[in-house]
């Protein structure tokens, strides 16, 4: 079925505004880590300064999710991007480490490519308010596929700018400032798309419980399950913060001296091939079940991670990148069906932000390690195994405790 009969006009918006915010992050992701370092920060504190943004998105994601349903999805999401919008003026603005890590802990800024921020949780509650549970996993599944695309679009953008402001005669932290630019006026549109929603995608009066002692961030029944998954998703996040976009681009740069032209191209097939896998995932996921889905389509990909830095030379390690990006995102939709599908509809926001904080939690740290590594030398390929590895520990424990469960959609 097409995404168009799912959609009404909130969802449109809600899938343009992803749209648009995937394509800043995957602008962002390919310049970031080369603008700090021309900033004049060392490699030990851009580590820092990734883990701090992480870390604070987490608890400013907490608090936003957990409360996202009590007052008001819309005016949250709008929140988030304000938020998003001053991060990159004060990245572009400054230099000081001290006002950068502060921008960094408070603001948002995706380092990885990938979702940061209250976006992603209050989209999905929102999605799943306006669309029936039997198409929940398809929608989901094109949610992440636009999404893709546009990270692509956007890292082979943030690329081409760069390069562009070199060949014009920028130097240094300033040929990458237009793109810090363009990440911030990018954060200005989302606030008036988010303005244009309706109050449909909000909780319902009559889906709240009455307050009780047991409400935990927002979840009272279900807290417990959803506790186990966010322990999950926090293992996962911490082997996939090891190889975060931003990271892996800095390694291509040091080992085979890519420059950020070749470095966007390859992040452009790169996300276009993951959005594809997403696709597949709806399809796959009413044959063998969500959580079979998750766990058969992950294991692979991660064993191709682990095989990247073994590679004899550049074009088998790119041609290696892109066979795991190929099938790496189809547990994505599979994972955030799953979450809105076991918790009721008033628990949705708060579920997702759990389990969303949860993994921000569990990538905060290893970026930090994987940037000091990855300028080592002799240890720069470590972070490719350690992300393998960990994230293959949490396919098996994630089959091991949700396998008797496999038919829930």
């Amino acid at each position: 079925m097409a995404v168009s009969e799912k959609l009404t006009r909130d969802g449109w918006i809600l899938f343009a505004i992803r749209c648009s915010r995937m394509f800043a992050y995957g602008l962002l992701s390919i310049v970031l880590v080369l603008y700090l370092i021309e900033v004049g920060l060392a490699e030990w504190e851009v580590g820092v300064l990734l883990s701090l943004t992480l870390a604070g998105d987490t608890a400013i994601s907490l608090w936003l999710t957990t409360t996202a349903d009590r007052l008001g999805r819309r005016r949250t999401l709008i929140a988030g991007a304000i938020l998003m919008m001053l991060a990159g003026i004060a990245f572009v603005s400054t230099g000081n480490y001290l006002l950068l890590v502060i921008a960094a802990t408070i603001g948002v800024i995706s380092p990885s490519g990938n979702e940061i921020g209250p976006f992603l949780s209050i989209e999905q509650a929102s999605l799943s308010q306006i669309v029936s549970g039997e198409r929940r996993t398809d929608v989901f599944a094109w949610y992440n596929l636009v999404g893709s695309f546009s990270t692509a679009a956007g890292a082979l953008t943030g690329g081409l700018i760069a390069q562009a402001s070199l060949h014009y005669g920028l130097t240094g932290a300033a040929a990458y400032r237009p793109v810090l630019l363009a990440y911030s006026g990018i954060g200005l549109a989302m606030i008036a798309g988010f303005a244009l929603l309706s109050p449909a995608i909000e909780s319902q009066v009559e889906d709240r419980p009455l307050p009780t002692k047991k409400s935990v961030f927002g979840l009272n029944e279900s807290k417990w399950i959803v506790f186990k998954l966010a322990l999950l998703f926090a293992l996962d996040a911490f082997g996939g913060g090891f190889v975060i976009q931003s990271i892996i681009a800095y390694w291509f740069h040091i080992r085979y001296q890519l420059d950020p032209a070749m470095l966007g191209t390859i992040f452009l097939f790169a996300n276009l091939l993951a959005g594809v896998s997403a696709l597949a995932a709806g399809w796959l996921a009413r044959r063998i079940g969500l959580i079979n889905t998750m766990v058969f389509t992950h294991l692979p990909s991660n064993i191709l991670l682990i095989l990247v830095p073994l590679m004899p030379n550049v074009y088998w390690a790119i041609g290696i990148l892109l066979v795991r990006f190929s099938i790496s995102q189809m547990d994505v939709p599979t994972r955030q069906a799953y979450t809105m599908a076991i918790v009721r509809p008033d628990e949705r926001s708060a579920a997702a932000g759990v389990t969303g904080v949860a993994r921000s939690m569990g990538a905060s740290i290893s970026p930090m390690l994987a940037t000091i590594l990855v300028g080592s030398g002799s240890w720069m390929s470590v972070p490719f195994f350690l992300a393998g590895g960990l994230k293959i520990v949490y396919d098996l424990l994630l089959y091991r405790a949700f396998s008797s469960r496999t038919n829930d959609q």
